[in-house]
């Protein structure tokens, strides 16, 4: 995400660092290409012009101009004022002193608001414990109705319904009578959009609204429309106030111009991203990460807590135990990758590593469907042979490759790589220093 923003912030803060002294004329030269690399990703002028005034200002100051590694102290305002410009402090949902929580969906149709009241559902179930309902109050759009009925399945929330035959409003009272009796901690309200703004669209959350007294209301928006998004945002915020946003479509975003602008506009924070198309794929957003990731300096925190959620304390210590006495099999091997494969596309991930991002990227790809071939080759294994690599010589090797619909030179690939890499793990099991250089001399 924000590839296009991140590559050319990063390519003229690598500029002023490389300079030993920083002049007044560096400075403006900077703020120059800083200007011109915000507007080419569509962040709203205005909030262009007070930004790069902002650390132009500060960059002048006394605490940059003079110092020792002054190009450092120009990237860590940037940051800062990145952090600042995206919200500050991370915002969160706020929940009722008396269940249920109310929260009410806002957005314009197309926006992705009903998987994005799924993902949310899912969201607060795995982080919070929460019991969740969702109240189906988009009556207008076909077969609405029928798409949070499977998609509310999918993340087990109970999904309060009365077809389209019923008042949005009437929905949505009967529902959150429902969520009382049912014992729920949190009801989601999603209800209708419209393809613009428009007078009916308002009055119906407004009725919605007093009808539920929601404890807070989010707007969805699609990051991939940029100003458009924050536009809408901001004649959503004059007419219906709501307390924050979820930004669908992030991860697809390579300009950033909605998500660096919306917040700025009309002060209302984004809450929430939607990282991928699946319902697991819905993160808090946390505006000083974003800020290290666009100026390449990584989401490691990020990266943490993504490992942890699939990360079973038991099977780790297990794993560590055989990598110690090197017993790591292709068994091992096939539950390690599909453990990092849950946690998101590979290429999103490097993208929190510090150094993997913006033109460092370019020449690193990752092939998902390499990732699948290995997946294949191993399943078409028996476990016998995932257990001793060392017992896959020709026939097997053959049988393997027709199984797994590679050819016998993947399967060759695959077990000396993995012997390689067993080899490694010996050395470290020892507590040596593993001979690298030797390992990459190999031939292929």
């Amino acid at each position: 995400m924000f590839d296009s923003l991140s590559e050319k912030l990063q390519a003229t803060l690598a500029d002023v660092r490389s300079r030993g002294t920083l002049t007044e004329a560096d400075v403006t030269a900077a703020m120059r290409e800083i200007r011109l690399a915000l507007l080419e990703a569509d962040v709203n002028f205005k909030v262009v012009k007070s930004f790069t005034n902002t650390v132009k200002e500060r960059s002048l100051g006394s605490d940059v101009l003079g110092k020792l590694n002054p190009g450092q102290q120009v990237v860590k305002i940037v940051n800062e004022e990145l952090t600042a410009l995206m919200g500050g402090a991370s915002a969160s949902v706020a929940f009722a002193a008396r269940p249920p929580t109310v929260i009410l969906m806002a957005g314009l149709q197309g926006s992705g608001k009903t998987t994005a009241t799924a993902k949310l559902a899912r969201f607060l179930n795995a982080e919070h414990g929460s019991s969740v309902a969702l109240a189906a109050c988009d009556v207008y759009r076909p077969a609405a109705v029928d798409q949070l009925v499977k998609v509310g399945a999918q993340v087990g929330a109970t999904v309060y319904e009365q077809g389209t035959d019923r008042d949005p409003v009437d929905i949505a009272k009967w529902a959150l009578g429902q969520a009382k009796r049912d014992g729920k901690d949190v009801l989601i309200v999603d209800t209708a959009g419209r393809l613009h703004v428009d007078e009916t669209l308002m009055d119906e959350l407004i009725k919605i609204r007093k009808a539920v007294k929601p404890t807070t209301v989010l707007l969805v928006v699609d990051a991939m429309t940029g100003q458009d998004a924050v536009n809408v945002a901001e004649q959503f915020a004059g007419a219906v106030a709501f307390d924050g946003v979820l930004m669908t479509k992030l991860d697809g975003d390579a300009r950033g111009g909605a998500a660096l602008s919306v917040k700025a506009v009309t002060g209302k924070p984004i809450v929430f991203a939607s990282t991928g198309e699946h319902l697991d794929q819905l993160e808090r957003f946390h505006p000083d990460r974003m800020a290290q990731r666009i100026l390449g300096m990584g989401d490691v925190l990020s990266f943490i807590e993504k490992a942890e959620a699939q990360i079973d304390e038991d099977e780790a210590k297990e794993l560590e135990r055989k990598l110690r006495r090197n017993e790591f099999t292709f068994e091992d091997f096939l539950s390690q990758l599909k453990m990092m494969r849950k946690m998101g596309p590979l290429q999103s991930l490097l993208g929190m590593i510090p150094g993997f991002q913006g033109a460092s990227m370019k020449n690193v790809k990752v092939d998902e469907r390499e990732l699948d071939r290995i997946e294949a080759i191993i399943l078409s294994m028996t476990p016998l042979e995932r257990r001793r690599p060392d017992l896959i010589k020709g026939s097997r090797r053959l049988r393997i490759a027709r199984g797994s619909g590679t050819t016998v030179q993947h399967v060759n690939q695959l077990v000396k790589q993995f012997g390689q890499m067993q080899k490694l793990m010996k050395q470290l099991g020892k507590g040596k220093m593993p001979d690298l250089q030797a390992l990459m001399k190999q031939p292929r």
